[in-house]
């Protein structure tokens, strides 16, 4: 079942249904949900950061969120993946690390020397192109939360389970469909390209 033409379409639609709503900034989650965030930015006139979270794969499943680390190197956790796995936080050690450094490497190349955009206390649109696990987004509303911003969450699309995981840490949630089959993000986008860091600096500026 495909229900939007590529990132651009689902931002405009996502952007239409928010036009009634105000706020500071919109902040992408790279790199898919920096294209959907710009369509928004564009059209709400709104400055436009990025907001970098990594999941944390579980051992030979990559792609299996054990959960997620934040630019302030906090950390949320599957405890029902963790025990499923037999796995220690402290055994995920050098995973972490990779994944904040991917995270610093990502904030230099992006912003390219400027500052992050205040977000203390600011009402902001976190935007990702879609949620399957929901622990990237978690990581980012518990930072955002740290902060004492306001959060509208805007997706096009989400699982049950992830918009269960995710709802109570948001003011908002805006998601276009939660549809009752998902497998992946990608199977409800007709193109649903890999996103590459040139295109993320380059709507960025």
């Amino acid at each position: 079942m495909k229900l939007f033409k590529d990132r651009q379409s689902a931002g405009k639609l996502l952007a239409n249904r928010l036009k009634d709503f105000r706020a500071d900034l919109v902040l992408g989650i790279p790199r898919g949900g920096v294209v959907v965030a710009y369509e928004i930015a564009k059209e709400s006139n709104l400055p436009l950061d990025v907001l970098i979270t990594r999941k944390i794969g579980a051992p030979d499943q990559p792609e299996l969120a054990l959960g997620a680390i934040d630019p302030e190197g906090e950390a949320v956790w599957d405890q029902d993946l963790l025990k499923q796995f037999k796995l220690k936080i402290e055994n995920l050690k050098l995973k972490i690390d990779d994944e904040i450094k991917e995270i610093k490497r990502r904030e230099e190349l992006y912003r390219q020397g400027k500052e992050f955009l205040d977000i203390d206390t600011k009402t902001v649109i976190l935007v990702d192109d879609g949620m399957a696990t929901g622990a990237t987004v978690l990581a980012a509303l518990k930072f955002l939360k740290r902060h004492e911003a306001k959060v509208i969450l805007a997706l096009p699309v989400a699982s049950t389970e992830a918009l269960e995981k995710v709802q109570n840490e948001a003011s908002e949630c805006i998601v276009l469909e939660v549809p009752e089959y998902f497998q992946s993000v990608g199977q409800f986008y007709y193109q649903f390209e890999p996103v590459e860091d040139e295109e993320v600096i380059q709507l960025l500026n």
